[in-house]
């Protein structure tokens, strides 16, 4: 399960810019989850349970955002909604849309004290 790693990383990250800033506590934690990422919403939370005990964030809350995928269409040029990555275009069929949402993993803010 590769979201252990990913939520150690998110804790280590949010624990460090925390102390940076003169925190003492982090209260609260948003994440930014694509759909087409490959990172699995429960799992993160089940994670995040496990890795928080012992440090700054020990008590935060976790939100996760899901974030729609998303492409824009080198032949339509436009921007369209995707389901799943390399998928075509839902307006012209074709293949040549280019991945713009959808597969981030990022901390969107964090609430200290």
């Amino acid at each position: 399960m590769h979201e252990m790693s990913l939520m150690e990383s998110v804790i280590e990250i949010v624990c460090d810019t925390a102390r940076q800033n003169g925190a003492a506590r982090v209260k609260s934690v948003r994440l930014d989850v694509g759909v087409l990422s490959h990172v699995e919403p429960d799992a993160l939370m089940f994670c995040y349970e496990a890795v928080r005990h012992g440090t700054i964030a020990d008590e935060a809350t976790l939100e996760i955002n899901r974030i729609a995928g998303e492409g824009w269409c080198l032949d339509c040029g436009k921007t369209v909604a995707l389901e799943e990555r390399f998928g075509a275009c839902p307006d012209c069929g074709r293949h040549r849309v280019q991945l713009t949402a959808g597969d981030e993993l990022k901390i969107r803010d964090m609430e200290v004290s």
